[in-house]
């Protein structure tokens, strides 16, 4: 599946362990029930480790642990289920979570720009007709908000209107206009 970050589509060095599964080397990420489970043994690698967070299932139990990972990856089950954006504006807002935080599971092209204002670094797109939007370049983007971004996206105020705000489209390095 592609994997969409900084604006295109790359590589992904993650490796995601089944429940029960022999962990191989480099980084892994793992379900919430079997990082409790074997947590000492997976802090101690000295390899990046990443959790996997189901829908429904909340920060409970894991929170101090949050600065140990590389990355939180939070599962969309279909394109209504919009528990996956509070958790991560969560992770960004109040735990200070600055690792990398992936979508996975149902990414679809019109949530794209959400997700990455809600603090997502990367999507991890399975969706055909969504990679191929991102691959040629026509995504819709939503540029004007009332909602500041949990994402260390650029955003500009416009004259009279400290309420508004107005993003850069994804993957750009330009300054936004106010």
């Amino acid at each position: 599946m592609p994997l969409f970050r900084d604006g295109r589509l790359v590589g992904d060095a993650w490796t995601f362990v089944a429940d029960g599964a022999p962990l191989p080397a480099g980084p892994v990420a793992v379900g919430k029930t079997r990082f409790l489970a074997e947590r000492a043994t997976l802090i101690a690698r000295d390899e990046p480790i990443g959790l996997i967070l189901d829908p429904g299932e909340t920060l409970d139990g894991i929170a101090d642990d949050l600065p140990r990972f590389a990355l939180v990856a939070l599962r969309f089950a279909r394109f209504a289920d919009g528990r996956p954006y509070s958790i991560a504006r969560r992770l960004r807002d109040v735990h200070g979570f600055t690792g990398e935080l992936r979508a996975t599971g149902d990414v679809l092209r019109d949530q794209i720009t959400f997700m990455l204002r809600a603090g997502f670094d990367s999507l991890d797109v399975s969706d055909a007709g969504t990679a191929d939007a991102l691959r040629s370049g026509r995504l819709v983007v939503v540029r004007r908000h009332y909602q500041t971004a949990s994402r260390r996206a650029a955003e500009a105020t416009p004259p009279g209107a400290a309420w508004r705000r107005i993003s850069d489209p994804p993957g750009s390095g330009e300054p936004t206009p106010a």
